[in-house]
């Protein structure tokens, strides 16, 4: 776009915005477009600084009310030359181009002796001997939101998979009460620290039991508190020995709802569903080792 004249270029299209755009409105654009094409996150495509330039004088034009005032004045002129050759033929197009000629320069004449293309090249002149501090300012956010996605990503991170716990009690063969405990009892024994992702009860082995927790604390204050039943004791333990903790495979900002929510909400339930299926597998599995 630098090599570009700027009154050629429609800054509102480039940034997906009415001419009618307030300044919050133009700013948002600038940020929402300006994340996908910023070079620091496009590192090997060579024309993410250039679409990324495009996009910071955009925002610096429209946001200064001069040179957006000079830039909108050119931007109608334009349109409403494009409207009048849509209407004209050939002949009388050259006619009205050389009579806007000979106008243009009896009123330069009378005035400032600048076309409305000069004015604006005067203020994106002017604009880059001053410097735009709110342009300064948005490249400083979007290098500080980048940095910050970044950071998410190498953050540890909870994974209740990975942090299961197992649960023992004493109960006889022929107890048919099993212990005094059923996944009721135990879920509100259990619930008190916290969102249960998942609780199973060995569907072959009595006096046991896996819970999988929402959160490290609730996990750890469980284990560090949960008794059950004064008369028979839990006992538990981490599955895998000690906890365990993953890092971030992405970090997404606000979404926009789409059609497709539905169905990941579906493809959810089905993948919690096929969870508690192998829950049930593995302590099985655990029950015929023993």
């Amino acid at each position: 776009m630098a090599k570009k004249n700027i009154e050629d270029v429609d800054l509102y299209a480039l940034l997906d915005i009415p001419i009618t755009a307030t300044e919050s409105e133009i700013k948002k654009a600038y940020r929402k477009k300006a994340l996908t094409c910023h070079p620091d996150k496009n590192p090997d495509d060579p024309k993410a600084a250039e679409a990324f330039h495009s996009l910071s004088q955009a925002l610096e034009i429209l946001t200064d009310e001069s040179a957006r005032a000079a830039y909108d004045k050119v931007l109608r002129a334009k349109a409403a030359a494009k409207l009048r050759h849509q209407e004209l033929d050939s002949k009388r197009q050259k006619l009205k181009e050389d009579l806007e000629r000979r106008e243009r320069e009896a009123e330069s004449g009378k005035s400032s002796n600048l076309t409305d293309e000069q004015k604006l090249a005067a203020e994106i002149q002017r604009l880059q001997r001053e410097g735009s501090r709110l342009l300064q300012e948005e490249q400083q956010r979007m290098k500080e939101e980048i940095q910050r996605t970044r950071g998410l990503l190498s953050q540890p991170v909870w994974d209740s998979s990975l942090n299961r716990i197992k649960i023992k009690w004493k109960v006889d063969k022929a107890d048919t009460t099993n212990g005094g405990y059923d996944e009721p009892t135990l879920r509100r024994f259990l619930k008190k620290y916290g969102d249960i992702v998942a609780l199973i009860m060995s569907p072959k082995k009595k006096g046991k039991a896996l819970v999988e927790y929402a959160s490290k604390d609730a996990s750890e204050m469980a284990l560090e508190f949960e008794k059950g039943l004064p008369e028979n004791p839990l006992e538990l333990k981490w599955l895998n020995e000690r906890p365990v903790l993953t890092t971030k495979k992405n970090v997404t900002g606000p979404s926009v709802i789409s059609d497709r929510d539905y169905e990941s909400l579906v493809l959810t339930k089905m993948r919690q569903a096929a969870e508690r299926q192998r829950l049930i597998e593995e302590m099985q599995k655990e029950d015929e080792n023993q």
